[in-house]
Order: structure tokens, then C-alpha cells, then sequence
């Protein structure tokens, strides 16, 4: 079984609003009190929240579907539906939100606490007693509830760290992280040991900084091979790469330069890593043909500008000098990274005469109006009552979107889509002379411009 995951899709669907309810006071010698519908209650949000002791994302890889509740109902005697409960999904520091279809970064999710709302729950249909007024003084409707938002999103842990060890397996980086912190990986005398990234918290003078131990790279990483491709995006966050080459081993055609060339290919091949510092640790100097291996090939390095240091893991030589010059490193990084001011909330007013919705002439008898005002209106009235269609006449008139038409060159029995072309609302445009609270009887009112199978189903479908 899977200890560590580090990338996964997540489902998620909010919770519904709860529909507003049509009621009318009634009581003794009071036979006609008034509406005193409730509220639809809000639905409830998923949210992403980073937690300081979660440091995988298995949980999402065996339940990848999560849902939160919906609003309720309103009630008569004005009483509100109560509020859906919010889902909160707990998530390690560094997850980077993105969108499934698209591949957009939504938001990278950085420090513990910080909360991104990734599926917001639909608002609560009004009861009759909030849309009575003046002209409509009991209304016989309610509106409905909106739905939650319902989407795909990809979770991808990016390790948060100042330092990552890289070099290919066996190459003595679990045993530097164990000796430099309090880390405690598994090691052994095979490749492949780490198959989790392993943090450590190192401290050097006044400097604390935390290092990784990447997995083993191999030839072709960045294309798929082996398991640094998996791992390679825990670098990016990093400040400093610390080359591990192992000064030891046997196997035929390795030797530090080549190991020291075959990693950085493979990170040059990933991209976006070329302006990291570096520095190369040739490690297991203890053993007397690898200490005479690196005296061969340190003054080769050092020709690249690279710092090199000879440690051995195992006897621990080596190690307080090479903390120091990662320490040095690091907080040279964090005093040239600009500094980051606090988030502040843009707030911009619409442009002065914008409508809220635009009308597009598809062809001669086919016209589109999208925009968020009535697209929300169509998907909270109740097609099965005439007079919560006639009330939505009136509020798509006032926005002057009848007028739109008219300019746009719309007759009548003109097709009108609100919203998407495939997902829409699909009407019979019968233009009106004037639009205000209901004309004749409740349930007579046949103002609105319906297509034949909304008002046969009672609502089209989103």
C-alpha cells in the first residue's frame, strides 16, 4: 500500500441552496396573514486548508470524491433554511491547486492555515415573504435554490524546503540527511531506498533551514524513467542544489564527473531550475579509494565554480563546514528574495453604463444573452408556476435586455438562448409592451417568452 502520494484529481461538488418556500400566514381571524415563506439556506463550501501535520495527499488518492451538504428548505412563519455544512480537506504546505481540463493554476497554497475556497456552495432560493413589494403584495412563488459549484482539480505537493539533495540512488543522501537533522530515513545498501521525499531541519549558527532528500535520479528522469520524474518537482521550491556524488561505487561506467553531468542534464531537461546555486558534496570519503578519487576529481569541479566539500556521511568529516556553506547559500537566497507585502483586496466597480449582459445574433431567428444576472435568474425560477415566469419577465425587462433584442434585430418567435449555446435556457421571444407586477389572474400570467418543453418539465434543463 501507498504511503506517500503527491499528485492527485480530486472531485468535488458543493452543496446546493435550499429552495425559498411559498407560505401565507394563517390564523384565527386571520385568514389571509401575508407570505411568510423563509429562505433557501446557503449551500455549503469545499475548502482547501494547509495543514502543518499532513504531509501527503493519500487520503484524496482512496477517496478522491468529496462533497458538501445542501442548504434546506425554507419553511412558513419565516423561518430560514438552515446553512449546509462546510467540507474542510486538510492538505500538506506547498499543494498547488489546478484545474483538471484546462492545466490553470488556481492558487499554491503556502503556509499553514491558508484557506482557498475551491468549490463554493449555491446561494438560497428568496421565500415569497422577500420578494413581496408594493406592486406584488402576496406572492404566490418562491425561487429556487442554485446549484454548487461541481468541478475536477488537480492536487499537486511541491515540498517546501530551502535545500534539495539530488545524485543518483545509493549515493549516500539518506545517511547525509540522517547525520546533518533529526530526520530518520530508510536506509539500506540497494538503490531505490527513498521512495518519498525525506525533510530535515538543519541548523548552522544562527541560520535554521530545512533540506530534502530527493529520490534517485537516473538516466532519462525527466522523460519518465525511474522515480525522479515523480520527485523532480519537489526541487522547484528550492533555493540551493546539493550535488551527492557517491566517490565509491563499482559499477561499471560511473565516476563522479559523469554522475555529476548525467544529474544536471536532467535537471536542465526539467527546466526552469538553471538559476539555483550549487555546491558538490563527493561523499564516502572514509573508504580509502574514494577519498584518493576525490582528491583526483575535486580540483575538475571546482574548475565549474562549484564549492566542493569531502564528507563521509558515515564518520560524520566533513559535515559542520558543509552546513555552514548550505546555510550561507540559503540565507543569501532569502535576503535577495523581494519582500512579499501583505495580500490586499482589489476592489473594482463595474464600468460606468455596463448592462450585466451581453446579446449575440447567432443567425436571422437565433439570439444568445449571456451575462451572470440572468443566467442566475433563469436557474432560480420555477417554470412550473406562471407567476414566478411573469416575475422574471419583469426582471429580465428592467435589465433591458428586451430592449437589446429589439436593437439587435430580434422578431417575434425569434429563438433566444440565455446562457451557452449547449447548456442553456432555449425561449420563444414574444416581446411585451410593458412589464410591472402580475397581470391578471395568478397562474394566468404568459408574458414570458417560453419554449414548449420548459413549461412541459417545469424547468430546462442547466
Amino acid at each position: 500500500m501507498a504511503e506517500f502520494v503527491d499528485q492527485v484529481v480530486l472531485y468535488i461538488k458543493a452543496g446546493n441552496g435550499g429552495n425559498g418556500c411559498a407560505s401565507v400566514h394563517r390564523e384565527k381571524f386571520k385568514p389571509l396573514g401575508g407570505p411568510d415563506g423563509g429562505n433557501g439556506g446557503r449551500g455549503g463550501d469545499v475548502i482547501l486548508e494547509v495543514d502543518a501535520n499532513t504531509s501527503t495527499l493519500l487520503d484524496y488518492h482512496h477517496r478522491p470524491h468529496r462533497k458538501a451538504s445542501n442548504g434546506k428548505q425554507g419553511s412558513g412563519s419565516n423561518r430560514d433554511g438552515a446553512t449546509g455544512e462546510d467540507v474542510v480537506l486538510k492538505v500538506p504546505n506547498g499543494t498547488v491547486v489546478k484545474d483538471a481540463k484546462t492545466g490553470e493554476v488556481l492558487i499554491d497554497l503556502v503556509g499553514a492555515g491558508t484557506r482557498y475556497v475551491v468549490g463554493q456552495g449555491g446561494h438560497g432560493g428568496l421565500g415569497n415573504a422577500a420578494l413581496a413589494s408594493a406592486k406584488r403584495k402576496a406572492p404566490g412563488f418562491a425561487l429556487l435554490g442554485e446549484e454548487g459549484d461541481e468541478r475536477e482539480v488537480v492536487l499537486e505537493l511541491k515540498t517546501v524546503a530551502d535545500a534539495a539533495l539530488v545524485g543518483y540512488p545509493n549515493a549516500g543522501k539518506s545517511s547525509l540527511i540522517a547525520a546533518l537533522s533529526a530526520a530518520r530515513p530508510k536506509i539500506a545498501d540497494y538503490p531505490f531506498t527513498t521512495l518519498v521525499p525525506n525533510l530535515g531541519v538543519v541548523t548552522a549558527g544562527e541560520t535554521v533551514f530545512t533540506v530534502a532528500d530527493v529520490p534517485g535520479l537516473i538516466p532519462g528522469a525527466s522523460e519518465g524513467r525511474g522515480l525522479g520524474h515523480e520527485f523532480l518537482r519537489h526541487v522547484e521550491r528550492c533555493s540551493t542544489i546539493v550535488h551527492v556524488i557517491d566517490c565509491a561505487t563499482i559499477e561499471p561506467g560511473r565516476d563522479p564527473l559523469t554522475d555529476f553531468s548525467v544529474i544536471e542534464a536532467e535537471l536542465a531537461a526539467y527546466g526552469e531550475l538553471d538559476d539555483r546555486p550549487r555546491l558538490a558534496v563527493l561523499n564516502k570519503v572514509d573508504v580509502p579509494e574514494a577519498r584518493e578519487l576525490a582528491d583526483m576529481v575535486r580540483p575538475m569541479l571546482e574548475e565549474r565554480n562549484l564549492k566542493v566539500f569531502e564528507i563521509s556521511a558515515a564518520t560524520h568529516e566533513g559535515l559542520r563546514e558543509l552546513s555552514f556553506a548550505v546555510a550561507e547559500m540559503v540565507a543569501a537566497a532569502r535576503a535577495a528574495k523581494p519582500v512579499e507585502e501583505p495580500t490586499r483586496l482589489v476592489i473594482r466597480p463595474k464600468q460606468y453604463g455596463d448592462a450585466g449582459f451581453a446579446v449575440k445574433r447567432i443567425n436571422d431567428t437565433t439570439f444568445q444573452v449571456t451575462g451572470e444576472k440572468p443566467e442566475r435568474w433563469i436557474r432560480q425560477t420555477d417554470f412550473s408556476n406562471d407567476e414566478a415566469v411573469g416575475y422574471l419577465s419583469d426582471r429580465l425587462e428592467r435589465l433591458g435586455i428586451e430592449k437589446a433584442l429589439s436593437e439587435a434585430g430580434a422578431k417575434e418567435g425569434a429563438e433566444v438562448v440565455i446562457g451557452s449555446m449547449e447548456g442553456g435556457y432555449l425561449f420563444d421571444w414574444q416581446p411585451t409592451l410593458d412589464a410591472g407586477a402580475t397581470q391578471g389572474p395568478r397562474g394566468s400570467d404568459d408574458r414570458l417568452w417560453m419554449a414548449e418543453g420548459a413549461r412541459d418539465e417545469g424547468q430546462a434543463d442547466d
